[in-house]
């Protein structure tokens, strides 16, 4: 398959400095729904060959945070199956865990091997999220792999739009934390030219797609 680069257009405001044009969020959804099952589990094993360039970047028994892909995203197995080769340890986020208008999310361990074989509950805005009371916030973990609907070659990452991952980092990357270390995964056809960046947006640090790994 080969990747798109899809380049957003500029246009003039009052002939000053040109402003980006965001692409829609559908554009980037549509093209995951419209890959099967079997092409989605292909593109994710080629992305996982260059995990290897980011354990240079780790230490033992690193903490990582992962997400569920229930949306057609880039599926995110081979990074649980990565973090049980290699002794890592995997945690999943939950949303509102102290509460509905509280955007920071925590972090709950995983204790299997097979996503699909973990207890969820759907969350209210769709996603699958499990429940425990071993929660960690972000900052306790080694790494994030962030889900992303777009992301620029700057590393500026669109989400859903809930803020959820910009809340959860926002404090730690203003002030200048290494820890977390940000990620991205995904498909290529969703890296784009250059994206418009909000003041509370915060960058990743890597970007991994099934062509290859790049830092930012």
């Amino acid at each position: 398959m080969h990747s798109e680069i899809m380049p957003t257009e500029p246009t003039m405001l009052n002939s000053q400095e040109p402003t980006l044009n965001n692409p829609p969020r559908r554009h980037f959804t549509r093209q995951r729904r419209q890959l099967n099952d079997g092409a989605r589990r292909n593109l994710a094993q080629a992305a996982s060959l260059h995990l290897r360039k980011l354990q240079q970047r780790l230490p033992a028994k690193a903490r990582i945070g992962l997400y569920y892909d229930g949306f057609g995203e880039l599926p995110t197995q081979p990074l649980l199956d990565w973090c049980g080769r290699l002794g890592y340890l995997p945690y999943l986020p939950v949303v509102g865990s102290l509460g509905s208008d509280d955007k920071r999310l925590r972090f709950v361990p995983v204790y299997h091997s097979k996503l699909v074989n973990i207890p969820t509950r759907i969350h209210q805005l769709g996603m699958k999220q499990n429940h425990s009371r071993a929660l960690l916030w972000a900052t306790e973990l080694d790494v994030i792999i962030c889900p992303l609907v777009a992301v620029d070659k700057h590393g500026n990452r669109m989400g859903m739009g809930g803020g959820f991952y910009d809340t959860t980092l926002g404090k730690s990357y203003r002030s200048g934390d290494s820890r977390p270390l940000k990620i991205g995964w995904c498909y290529d056809f969703q890296v784009v030219e250059a994206l418009q960046r909000q003041p509370w947006d915060v960058p990743l640090d890597g970007l991994i797609t099934p062509s290859g790994i790049r830092w930012f």
